[in-house]
């Protein structure tokens, strides 16, 4: 097992990101010293990691010399490839089309810059967010800096990597199955999904017929998340949905808190499933009411959910040619064409899948008018090593293991609401394990002081440690 960090006694040390916007504030180090250190941390582990999509330092500088203002004024962070940069490329993670410059900067990256928060590249993604895995054909996968020979887990998997290393501390990562927090449970970050609408999004995931993806940050602390939505919430509240404000440290109010180990007829490993059984025995320490439960996720739902995500496969698919010449689909990989496939073979069914995928929306809510919070594992096993979603491979083989290791991330996609993967287990070779609590729409402040407490109480994996 080989661990690679970044951490070093420079200007960011080991500030998170909090920690580097109140030091910028105070006048300790100044914009461009953070920008520089970050860049030199990147140049140090990204040959390894395979983070980076797309450099963007000579436009960082630019901006670190005069720091839009904002909570995060001059904090060096990375903006996941598959939103726009005005004046750059999106790539999307795939080779099938040479991307364009955006003509505009899209709604998240347009909010997120409004933090004050400097990005200083692209960060790398599976093809089009598709897979559990970013693992490139061309350039290779992205690994986890836990053990570079173990994946980094799923779409967000650059920003993952380069936060645990060390390299910013903190970047922008969006989830539609599973793609902030299963990065956040491989490589040790806290993870938050937001309730639907929450966060500003750009425009093509708000067409989506069910918008199941949702945008936020990778962490290394809590305070990082809690301070990233409420920024994000000053900027563009979310109408229709409770506020979040100023959620600055752990609540003392004791939750109803159920516990699941399997879903969709899938049951997590034996070690993990003992993991989640030792967290929930924490909680009842601290006081909180766990109980055991079984799944509250209709059965076939994880059918109906790839049904859903293939169309999406479907639609980019037949839109490729409007990237230009540039675009053969001879490039796009096993998953994204086996996706496709699928979906025409199950087009009959579409209607039915996406009218129960907006059902279950019901159901969940009412599962926590009797629970406050549910606890499941992230994902289902250990990490895997670089090779096993290899993209390249079998359509149906890929989709098994996905669908395996997968799921119990999707659910909350399906029903919009916020859920969040903390670093609070380690496995016996030594990987972080990321647990995830769920609970109703609009309830991030109650994940965010339930956060809290396990950080302050039973401590996260560190991989410093």
């Amino acid at each position: 097992m080989s661990r690679l960090h970044a951490f070093t006694d420079d200007a960011l040390g080991s500030l998170d990101a909090v920690g580097v916007a109140e030091a910028i504030a105070a006048g300790e180090i100044s914009a461009p010293e953070a920008l520089e250190a970050s860049i030199a941390r990147v140049q140090q582990v990204d040959g390894q990691l395979h983070g980076i999509a797309l450099e963007m330092y000579d436009r960082a500088r630019e901006l670190a010399a005069h720091p839009r203002a904002g909570y995060f004024s001059g904090v060096p962070t990375l903006i996941k490839d598959n939103v726009d940069l005005v004046g750059f490329p999106t790539q999307s993670g795939t080779d099938a089309y040479v991307a364009s410059n955006a003509r505009r900067t899209g709604d998240f990256a347009h909010m997120f810059l409004k933090t004050g928060a400097i990005p200083i590249a692209k960060s790398q993604l599976s093809e089009y967010g598709f897979s559990g895995a970013a693992e490139h054909p061309r350039l290779g996968a992205v690994r986890s800096p836990w053990d570079t020979d173990r994946i980094a887990g799923a779409s967000s998997a650059g920003s993952a990597a380069l936060v645990a290393a060390g390299a910013v501390p903190f970047a922008h990562g969006n989830d539609g199955g599973g793609s902030i927090r299963i990065p956040a449970s491989v490589n040790g970050l806290v993870g938050l999904k937001p309730s639907r609408d929450r966060v500003a999004q750009d425009a093509l995931f708000r067409l989506l017929p069910l918008r199941i993806v949702s945008d936020g940050v990778l962490t290394r602390t809590v305070r990082d998340t809690a301070a990233f939505l409420r920024e994000a919430e000053l900027i563009k509240p979310a109408g229709g949905l409770r506020p979040i404000g100023d959620i600055g440290g752990p609540s003392r109010r004791r939750l109803r808190i159920a516990v699941c180990t399997s879903a969709d007829g899938r049951s997590a490993s034996p070690e993990v499933t003992e993991l989640t059984l030792k967290t929930a025995g924490h909680l009842e320490e601290l006081g909180h009411r766990v109980e055991q439960v079984d799944p509250p996720v209709p059965a076939g739902i994880g059918v109906d959910f790839i049904t859903y995500w293939s169309l999406l496969a479907n639609l980019i698919v037949r839109s490729g040619a409007t990237h230009g010449p540039t675009w053969d689909p001879l490039k796009l990989d096993n998953l994204t064409l086996g996706l496709a496939h699928y979906s025409t073979r199950s087009v009959r069914r579409l209607p039915g899948a996406i009218r129960r995928l907006q059902q279950a929306r019901v159901t969940a809510e009412e599962f926590h008018q009797t629970y406050d919070v549910i606890l499941t594992p992230t994902v289902a096993a250990e990490t895997p090593l670089v090779g096993h979603f290899d993209p390249t491979q079998d359509f149906e083989e890929i989709l098994e293991r996905l669908m395996a290791w997968v799921s119990f991330t999707p659910w909350q996609n399906i029903t919009g609401q916020p859920a969040i993967s903390l670093p609070l287990q380690t496995t016996a070779s030594g990987m972080p394990q990321g647990m995830m609590f769920g609970a109703a729409t609009g309830y991030e402040g109650q994940l965010l002081g339930l956060a809290y407490e396990l950080e302050e109480e039973l401590g996260f994996a560190s991989i410093q440690a």
